[in-house]
């Protein structure tokens, strides 16, 4: 009768070596990996921390006047955002487009006012925040004086909620759309907004000067955490080395050994 192991010869075994070979390599590929991640987390520190710099440099700076038409195919985050302007002019009649915000004083609306300047151009103006249920008062008539901080249009909307013009819902500054809303020329619209400084004279709603300026900063956290997931990697290699190096020793001892159990025939 036919065995039937013998129909079926066992597939050949991968020596032990190339599999020790291949989760070595494993290894150094990926805590080379884990090193390049946090020497990128470092240099992603080192670039936001001069972001900040930059930007508190802007904050602090002395109000320079708003970009005129010319300069605003040129404005840009990286160069413009938080700057300190002012800007003349007088904000266009209206109730002005309330924006979705979350601030300290708890949830209600960005206040956005149309300000036509002293060139005929317009630019947005944040004049600040409005609680729920809270009465804005009217801007003010006549020519005035705003400053405050450049900000970047927010297009579409906020996080997993977009913009309904139509029904007048907004969950960010879109400047283009809101300029739309409101009836303005769009090559006269500046493509930004600015958020006006409080006024120290004014007791009610909206309030200005409520710009959060907060930038996350977590990349040595990160790095860390790929510097230390490095330094597993390294520790399992060389626990794999150690291990195999054991076996080895205790395979050559075995060999070593003499044969006792002999077998003994009777005289």
């Amino acid at each position: 009768m036919t065995d039937p192991a013998a129909a079926f010869p066992a597939a050949p075994r991968v020596p032990r070596r190339r599999w020790l070979v291949a989760f070595g390599g494993l290894l150094v590929i990926a805590c080379a990996g884990f090193i390049a991640l946090g020497v990128w987390q470092l240099q992603r520190m080192a670039w936001k921390h001069d972001l900040i710099a930059r930007v508190d440099a802007r904050i602090h700076a002395v109000a320079m006047p708003s970009p005129s038409r010319t300069r605003w195919p040129s404005i840009a985050d990286a160069t413009d955002s938080y700057r300190r302007v002012s800007v003349t002019g007088r904000f266009v009649p209206g109730a002005g487009t309330r924006t979705q915000a979350v601030t300290e004083l708890g949830g209600g609306f960005w206040l956005l006012q149309p300000l036509q300047t002293d060139d005929g151009d317009y630019v947005l103006v944040n004049r600040g925040f409005v609680p729920i249920g809270g009465t804005a008062s009217p801007a003010p008539e006549g020519r005035v004086a705003v400053e405050g901080l450049l900000r970047i249009s927010e297009p579409e909307g906020g996080f997993l909620r977009r913009n309904a013009p139509e029904q007048d819902r907004w969950y960010s500054r879109d400047v283009a759309a809101i300029a739309r809303k409101q009836g303005l020329t769009a090559g006269q619209v500046a493509p930004f907004f600015i958020d006006a400084d409080r006024d120290p004279a004014s007791r009610g709603w909206p309030r200005g000067g409520m710009t959060v300026v907060k930038f996350r900063d977590s990349h040595l956290s990160y790095a860390l955490t790929w510097f230390g997931m490095a330094l597993l990697t390294l520790v399992a290699g060389g626990y794999l080395v150690a291990s195999e190096r054991r076996l080895r020793h205790d395979r050559r001892r075995n060999d070593s050994r003499p044969d006792h159990a002999r077998t003994h025939e009777p005289g």
